[in-house]
């Protein structure tokens, strides 16, 4: 797909059928700047399994990567989730509702370079300002909730890894025992490359390793991961009253953020063939 406005200069210009953007690189930079729209080309999607896995066909066009590589991911059923996101588009094509084509694209293009072990490492830095460590004393109402809310999640994590995580109302946060960190370290080495990818896109809209490790383990919902990052908002919200929309809107865009995020992470993960395309039926 063409960028919609010309790219920067220091970025690659995609192939025609290349599909949406990376999500964020390092320090918050976007890796791409794909449009927000652009008119839907294509009538019918499919899936199609070539040599190194799974490809999207939109009409009679293979679907490429803003590097212009083959839109190629490793399971029917990634593949399956993949096409319903450009069938589910209309007259225009929304990218900014793409998630996992976005994840895909950051699978494959992997923009900012990194390996494993730099993915696996900047996962689990966010235990230093993981939300649900960092607490308030006042006013006493919102630190109740914290605790309520907040230390279930740090005991399981904390009985489920054989680590010792803790809270602090400091500044500079709890201190997370070294061997704590070592140990999702080696967690986290159990998962592929895709599946860190989703990970650590789960991680960036929590703002919290433990909170995405509980949705990612199942132990809590989306619902209940979103309202436990966005704990301290919602208590102003219920105290102070809604802004017209804007919070409902941030809202759904963050459990659809999440929901992709870790549903994308379970795909990677697991191997396994749908036998009935869906698209197809």
């Amino acid at each position: 797909l063409w960028w919609a406005h010309s790219p920067p200069a220091r970025l690659p210009r995609p192939h025609p059928t290349a599909a949406g953007s990376c999500p964020v690189g390092p320090c918050g930079r976007r890796a791409y700047a794909p449009p927000a729209e652009r008119k839907r080309f294509y009538q019918n999607v499919s899936i199609s399994q070539g040599e190194g896995g799974f490809e999207i066909n939109l009409d009679h066009r293979k679907l490429k990567t803003p590097q212009a590589k083959l839109f190629t991911v490793p399971s029917e059923a990634l593949a399956i989730a993949v096409a319903t996101e450009w069938d589910s588009q209309k007259d225009t094509i929304k990218f900014y509702t793409m998630h996992l084509t976005t994840l895909c694209n950051t699978a494959l293009d992997n923009p900012t370079q990194r390996n494993k072990t730099q993915l696996i490492r900047a996962a689990v830095k966010f235990l230093e300002t993981d939300t649900v460590c960092y607490r308030v004393e006042e006013p006493p109402a919102l630190a109740e909730l914290q605790k309520n809310e907040w230390d279930p999640v740090i005991a399981w994590a904390e009985k489920r890894y054989n680590v010792t995580i803790g809270s602090s109302t400091s500044i500079l946060g709890p201190n997370i025992p070294a061997s704590t960190k070592e140990t999702f370290v080696s967690h986290l080495a159990s998962y592929n490359m895709w599946a860190l990818q989703g990970i650590e896109f789960v991680i960036t809209q929590l703002k919290s390793l433990i909170l995405s490790m509980s949705l990612i383990d199942r132990h809590i919902t989306v619902e209940k991961a979103v309202l436990l990052s966005r704990l301290e908002e919602e208590y102003q919200i219920r105290r102070w009253g809604n802004v017209e929309w804007a919070h409902d809107y941030d809202l759904c865009e963050l459990r659809a953020r999440t929901a992709a995020g870790t549903l994308f992470v379970h795909l990677c993960s697991e191997s396994s063939t749908v036998k009935h395309k869906l698209l197809q039926d």
